[in-house]
């Protein structure tokens, strides 16, 4: 991207903070005892409740009609093309501006895994059409069917079977840690479609469009986390489920590229969702240590604080330098496999340490719901493991790093 590109982001970035004026924050405020209390955000199984699911269903298609929704995405599916940087800029500004108390606001852009996937460009087209603008609408959702309990990055390990009947395949499975899977209205769900490719790991592997209001799909239960009494992470059951041939993604034994583009859809947004909530947990914790008075000095005026938050909008700075670096190297094309890899090792990392010593500095409130910055920390911890663990992604830079080193010249 150009420098007039770059600007438009921050015009883009502007009408955002427009739009949750308009339409996230009045909600918050309004139905705060839906949004804020647990008991009311999720029903007795652990999913999301009714009132919260009709909520976030208005900030998308408000979102929809006033030209946000889909912004991140590629054409066809997306209106404009900005890029990977576009994609990381407004994604960490959301975080940024609505933390984890607005958390509506994390429902304006369509997220790769529930919204219009831009793996439908690789759908049959009267298919792709048949669900794209309820999509792009945000009237309906999706999932992303990949994980399963004993397949998580070694996806070749999967077990849902996927076999050639008549007019198309038979899909049998469980799918778990599925985001948004107990609201969605369609799946993409990965399986094995050639065995023998799949345990030489040379292909084999498929990607399936399934309704989820299809004959042999079930909804399991959520896993709720870090004590929580509910998730949007659920298990998905698939009992011979009927998938047409024009409900396949792609060539039926190629799915693994697809896969791997979703992967990577999913680093870049951790990126900026965890940079995003590391610059709004140190707005809150530079507030307290330019208020907050003890022994008869500011917080901020002594070292032992003032460096901490030193050390920390180091990382952050550091971090998001090296996010953008990367995003922009994808966009004109390079092979930034690796890099991307890195930047989700350094971004998620330094989030965690950035969210716990903004905790350390607002002291017993740092650990209180009202403030919301030990669920800024949980969110960041789970995604050092989500699309790709630390220890995965190491492996990865270890084995290109010995190979061929770093490149200090090119993009």
């Amino acid at each position: 991207m150009n420098s007039t590109d770059r600007l438009n982001l921050n015009e883009v970035c502007a009408g955002l903070d427009g739009f949750l004026a308009a339409e996230v924050y009045p909600r918050h405020e309004r139905y705060a005892e839906i949004l804020d209390n647990p008991r009311r955000r999720h029903d007795a199984s652990g999913v999301y409740s009714g009132e919260a699911v009709a909520l976030i269903k208005e900030v998308r298609q408000a979102s929809a009609e006033a030209g946000f929704y889909t912004l991140t995405l590629p054409p066809p599916i997306g209106s404009v093309d900005l890029g990977w940087e576009g994609l990381y800029r407004l994604w960490e500004h959301l975080f940024y501006r609505c933390g984890t108390r607005m958390w509506l606001g994390h429902h304006v852009l369509a997220h790769w895994t529930k919204g219009p996937n831009p793996l439908l460009m690789h759908a049959q087209e009267p298919v792709r059409d048949r669900y794209l603008g309820a999509l792009e609408s945000g009237s309906k959702s999706m999932c992303f069917g990949m994980s399963e309990p004993e397949a998580g990055s070694d996806i070749w390990s999967m077990r849902s079977r996927a076999t050639p009947v008549d007019g198309g395949w038979q899909l049998s499975g469980v799918k778990q840690w599925i985001s948004n899977g107990s609201h969605a209205d369609l799946a993409v769900v990965f399986a094995i479609s050639e065995p023998e490719l799949a345990r030489a790991r040379k292909g084999g592997i498929g990607a399936f469009l399934v309704p989820m209001d299809s004959p042999g799909v079930a909804r399991g239960p959520v896993s709720p986390m870090f004590g929580q009494i509910g998730s949007n992470e659920a298990t998905l059951y698939f009992d011979d489920v009927f998938v047409p041939d024009d409900h396949v993604v792609g060539d039926p034994l190629n799915g693994f590229g697809h896969a791997l583009t979703g992967v990577s859809l999913g680093r870049a947004y951790n990126c900026a969702k965890v940079v995003g909530l590391s610059y709004w947990a140190l707005d809150i914790a530079r507030a307290h240590a330019n208020t907050r008075t003890a022994f008869g000095s500011k917080l901020g005026d002594m070292q032992a604080i003032a460096f901490k938050l030193a050390d920390q909008a180091i990382e952050a700075h550091s971090a998001r330098v090296v996010a953008i670096d990367t995003f922009r190297r994808l966009d004109i094309g390079a092979d930034a496999a690796n890099e991307l890899a890195i930047a989700k090792v350094v971004c998620t990392e330094m989030a965690v340490r950035t969210i716990d010593a903004a905790m350390q500095v607002l002291g017993a409130m740092g650990f209180t719901n009202e403030v919301g910055l030990s669920e800024a920390w949980q969110m960041a911890r789970v995604v050092c493991v989500a699309d790709g663990s630390a220890e995965i992604l190491r492996r990865q830079v270890a084995r290109r790093f010995l190979r061929e080193g770093l490149p200090l010249v090119g993009a």
